[in-house]
Parts: structure tokens; sequence; C-alpha cells
């Protein structure tokens, strides 16, 4: 199943309280990242063994870009932590967002 038939989010009470207390990022931010252009998702196969996991890179209303580590579980994307986009990756990122605009 891919994020396109997925109906919401699904949150882990103590991912929401990491990911806020290590990195200042609200649920709410998390998922603005799914619905702005670009958006970047690919198997996670490192972390993938006992699930299969994805991992997305894309940008908040405020354009602050973020990296998404998640896994869907009955039509839902799980949060499983976020972080702020390193520089090789906001460099992919950067990269797509202008092959978009040209």
């Amino acid at each position: 199943m891919g994020i396109q038939e997925c109906t919401g989010f699904q949150w882990d009470k103590h991912n929401i309280q990491k990911i806020w207390e290590k990195h200042k990022i609200s649920p709410a931010k998390c998922e603005q990242a799914f619905f702005n252009k670009p958006l970047i998702v690919a198997k996670d196969l490192k972390h993938s063994q006992e699930e299969e996991r994805f991992y997305a890179l894309g940008k908040t209303d405020q354009a602050r870009k973020l990296f998404i580590a998640f896994t869907i579980r009955k039509k839902l994307i799980r949060i499983i932590s976020s972080r702020d986009m390193n520089k090789k990756e906001r460099k992919i990122y950067e990269k797509r967002e202008k092959e978009k605009n040209s």
C-alpha cells in the first residue's frame, strides 16, 4: 500500500513527546509535510526488518525541511520519527524542487 491510499495519521504518544523534545517538531508540522510539494518518499530498507518502513523528505507550510520516518498501518501513516533534513537530504530535496519549478 502506498501513501496515496492512506486516510489519515496515527501517532504514538511517546513518539510525539520524543520528537518534540529532541527536535521541536509538532505532529501538525510533520503532517503538513505530506501535503506540500515536492514530497519525496522512499522505502527505508535499512530499518524494515519487522515491518515495511518508509521515509519522506518534505517541508512544512513555513518551508522547514523535514526528514520523516514512518510506516503504514491500516491505511494510516504512523510517524516514527522526524527531524530537520541533513545537508545531503536538503541537497536532494532542493534539486527536486528546482526540477518541479523549471
